[in-house]
C-alpha cells in the first residue's frame, strides 16, 4: 500500500514545481505590467503630448478600418479635437496581408474624423509593437509621446516603448463590439506575446525595415 506522507510529499513537490514554473513563465508579463504601472490612462483624463502614436492592426476586406482599428483611431482623434496632442503618427503594415494598414488609418482619420490632414504622418513600416517603437524614435525623432491601443495590448505597447527611451503614456481606445470571449482570447494572445516582446527587448533587436530619418513628423508639428 502507498505511504499517505510519501504522496502528500510528492503532491507538494509537485505544486511546488507547477507554481515556479508558472511564475517564471509569467515573468514577461509581470514586466510588462510593472513598467506600464502608472503609465495608461483613459482618453477624458490623459496627459498632453506633441504625438499620439496610433497602433496598427487588421483593416476591413472593403479597405475600412476593422472595428478595433476604429476605435484605436477615434481615441486619437479625441485626444487631437481636446488639445491633448497635436499630430497623429499612425504605424502599421503598408504591405499586409489584409491591406495598407497606414493608408487606411489616414483616410479614416481625415475624412470622417476630422483631422487636419496636416497633422497625420504614416509609417507603413511599423510591423509589429516593438518595430513601431524604434522607429518613432529613430526614424521620426519621437522623444515623448502618447500611444493608443486597447486595454488588453497597452502595457506591452507602453513597456516596449519605454524600455527603447521613448517617454511614452497610454491610452486606452474603445473596443467596440468587443465580448467578454473575444477580449478573454486577445488577454492570452497578448500574455503569450510578452515572451517575445521581452527577448526583443532584451536583445535590443533592430527593426525589420530600416529607413533614413524621416522630416515628416517635424513638418507637421510646425505645420500645426
Amino acid at each position: 500500500m502507498t505511504d499517505p506522507r510519501r504522496w502528500h510529499r510528492y503532491a507538494r513537490r509537485l505544486a511546488v514545481g507547477g507554481l515556479v514554473a508558472l511564475l517564471l513563465a509569467s515573468t514577461p508579463w509581470l514586466w510588462t505590467e510593472i513598467a506600464a504601472h502608472g503609465h495608461e490612462y483613459d482618453s477624458t483624463d490623459a496627459p498632453t503630448a506633441d504625438v499620439v502614436v496610433v497602433l496598427g492592426t487588421e483593416v476591413a476586406p472593403d479597405g475600412q478600418p476593422s472595428a478595433r482599428l476604429a476605435g484605436r483611431l477615434r481615441t486619437a482623434a479625441e485626444l487631437v479635437h481636446a488639445g491633448r496632442a497635436r499630430v497623429v503618427l499612425v504605424s502599421g503594415d503598408g504591405g499586409g496581408l489584409s491591406g495598407d494598414e497606414p493608408a487606411a488609418m489616414t483616410a479614416y482619420l481625415t475624412g470622417e474624423l476630422g483631422v487636419d490632414p496636416r497633422r497625420v504622418v504614416a509609417d507603413p513600416a511599423g510591423l509589429d509593437t516593438y518595430d513601431t517603437c524604434v522607429r518613432a524614435r529613430d526614424v521620426y525623432g519621437v522623444g515623448r509621446a502618447l500611444i493608443v491601443t486597447q486595454a488588453y495590448h497597452l502595457s506591452r505597447a507602453v513597456a516596449l516603448c519605454r524600455h527603447v527611451g521613448l517617454d511614452v503614456d497610454g491610452v486606452t481606445a474603445d473596443c467596440p463590439g468587443c465580448s467578454t470571449a473575444l477580449l478573454a482570447e486577445k488577454a492570452a494572445r497578448d500574455y503569450l506575446a510578452s515572451g517575445k516582446a521581452a527577448w526583443d527587448a532584451v536583445r535590443r533587436r533592430p527593426p525589420a525595415v530600416r529607413s533614413p530619418e524621416s522630416p515628416h513628423l517635424r513638418d507637421a508639428l510646425r505645420a500645426g
